[in-house]
């Protein structure tokens, strides 16, 4: 790799038709980092990393992860991505599930038995692992996602909202896997609305109107605003508040 970061986003812009809905992005993210991405539903968030996971491709700017031009079909590989809409084949069963996605990323034998086993028990659906998807409901669905994410011990983490419809007791040991991820190397992207959250992530990118309004710490970013939460910080750097 040229670069100490495991993604680099440059100079990035994505249009849809003749609409603008990312302009100038500029995010890097190093080894053992988890970046928070905030912002209002709308804001270019699910667009900028759906180009970071290699499933789209920016109109202006590169995005480098592993130190390789994305999209890359074998980077991708290296990278476990939680989208916003649970991709799972509803008529199998969650461990039939798993099984399918660990094959593509080339998982066999005893090793792909203990990482569903793990993943699985994290995700706490251990005891569901042989109902079939589409007994399950909204959070469940969720949660066998972020399992098939993490499936492949990927070095970079890609999460588009991935404690929507859990409860806090279970959200609150997702973060703490998050962490432990995070200080063995993992570097993790994560979107979200949740304020809380955005305060556990080493770095914030605050996103409005396709737009990167700012990045820091989340402590940098209350003190350069006099704020006392990230959300008020947000509303200072958007314009509403001083």
């Amino acid at each position: 790799m040229t670069s100490d970061y495991l993604v680099d986003v440059q100079h990035v812009s994505k249009k849809f038709g003749k609409k603008r809905v990312l302009e100038d992005i500029d995010l890097h993210l190093k080894k053992g980092e988890i970046l928070g991405l905030l912002g209002p539903s709308g804001a270019g968030k699910t667009t900028l990393v759906k180009m970071i996971a290699g499933i789209d491709i920016p109109s202006q700017g590169s995005i480098q992860v592993l130190g390789e031009n994305m999209p890359n079909l074998e980077v991708m590989k290296h990278i476990g991505f939680m989208a916003q809409a649970d991709a799972l084949y509803m008529e199998l069963t969650a461990l039939e599930n798993l099984q399918f996605f660990a094959s593509i990323y080339g998982l066999k034998g005893q090793k792909r038995k203990e990482r569903i086993q793990q993943t699985m028990g994290l995700v706490n659906l251990a005891e569901y692992i042989k109902v079939p998807v589409h007994q399950y409901s909204g959070g469940m669905r969720r949660r066998l996602s972020l399992a098939i994410a993490l499936l492949h011990e990927p070095e970079v983490l890609v999460l588009d909202e991935p404690t929507v419809g859990i409860d806090p007791v279970l959200r609150k040991s997702i973060w703490t896997e998050l962490e432990h991820l995070r200080k063995e190397g993992t570097a993790i992207i994560v979107t979200t609305h949740v304020m809380d959250e955005a305060d556990k992530c080493q770095r914030l990118g605050m996103i409005r109107d396709g737009k990167l309004i700012a990045v820091g710490s989340p402590s940098e970013l209350k003190r350069q605003t006099g704020s006392s939460s990230i959300e008020e910080a947000f509303l200072v750097f958007g314009g509403e508040q001083k």
